[in-house]
């Protein structure tokens, strides 16, 4: 048994880990400090940053929901919003989290409705770094698994792009950790979006859409679809002329936004679908958001080939160890 949900949760964390020093630098800055980039050493001791801190409350917030019942809107929302607010709390979150998540996190521990907590003109990272956990989880439906990837996003990020691209991160990591082969995935992804294109989750979004300036739902979620797809067609390029030695930031952008760090987590992992730490360390030598990057890559990696990806010795002493190790036995089948 190849354990996709342990690789993919410890490879997320790997990937936190190795871009945390490099991110906020260049290129060139990168190499100074850290040498050859396929030589990247995991740091001592290997902190994560609120990437991973944030995957974990969104993975106890599903947990503690699917523990009472069948995963719906309400039933998932309560817990994964007192994770938020207990990471936004806690003093560990002092990892240079984004402006984004603390501002809708604040507005979510006063108690105001999630639906006016988010940030609906943002597409940050946020939306999508942490939704791991909803693709890993087994045994839900189509329609829960694309909500639930969808609502973890608004909580925080309700900009349309955000909350398709957090839902094409999700479906990436489920197929991978089925057994999908990774060539394949960019086209499994376009149809998806396509698919998707129109169809807003009322009973998962409720009225979002009504806060943004969009004349009917359809409209505003086709925004964010429209985004995705487009970047997809980027990724595809790069893939049909990659060059491994080139920053993956120059082709499908910087990933400080949601859609980018998608496809560019995506080219990382793509390049070396059987290599992953040295897509690890490439995510990581990039001259955008690293850690975020990194963290993408470590998660669709994990999926792809199991626990046994990663060696002992990184795997060993990476923060929050015990707890990503007991989520990903928990949903390991």
């Amino acid at each position: 048994m190849k354990r996709a949900a342990t690789g993919s949760l410890i490879g997320l964390a790997l990937g936190d880990a190795l871009g945390f020093p490099t991110e906020f630098n260049d290129v060139p800055s990168i190499l100074a400090k850290c040498g050859p980039w396929r030589e990247m050493k995991l740091p001592r001791p290997a902190i994560v940053t609120d990437d991973t801190q944030m995957t974990l409350a969104l993975a106890r917030g599903l947990r503690t929901a699917m523990d009472r019942g069948l995963l719906v809107p309400k039933r998932m929302e309560r817990p994964v919003r007192e994770e938020f607010v207990e990471w936004y709390q806690s003093p560990e979150n002092n990892r240079a989290p984004g402006n984004t998540c603390l501002k809708a996190c604040y507005l979510l521990k006063t108690g105001k409705p999630w639906g006016e907590a988010s940030q609906v003109h943002s597409k940050g990272c946020g939306a999508n770094m942490r939704v791991a956990p909803v693709g890993l989880v087994p045994g839900l439906s189509v329609e829960q698994r694309a909500g639930a990837a969808q609502l973890q996003s608004a909580l925080t990020h309700g900009h349309p792009t955000a909350l398709a691209a957090g839902d094409l991160t999700a479906y990436a990591v489920k197929l991978l950790a089925e057994g999908t082969e990774p060539m394949g995935l960019v086209g499994l992804l376009r149809s998806y979006a396509l698919d998707n294109r129109a169809h807003y989750r009322h009973d998962w979004l409720g009225d979002l859409w009504t806060r943004s300036e969009d004349p009917t739902p359809e409209h505003f979620i086709t925004r964010g679809w429209d985004e995705c797809l487009a970047v997809l067609e980027r990724l595809a390029a790069a893939l049909r002329d990659a060059n491994p030695e080139t920053d993956p930031c120059l082709a499908t952008g910087a990933g400080w936004i949601a859609e980018e760090a998608l496809a560019t987590g995506l080219l990382c992992f793509l390049m070396f679908p059987d290599e992953p730490l040295t897509a690890l360390r490439r995510a990581a030598c990039t001259s955008g958001d690293s850690d975020s990057i990194a963290c993408l890559t470590g998660a669709f990696a994990g999926a792809h080939l199991g626990a046994d990806a990663w060696p002992a010795e990184w795997a060993e002493r990476i923060e929050y160890r015990d707890e990503l190790l007991a989520l990903g036995t928990l949903w390991d089948s």
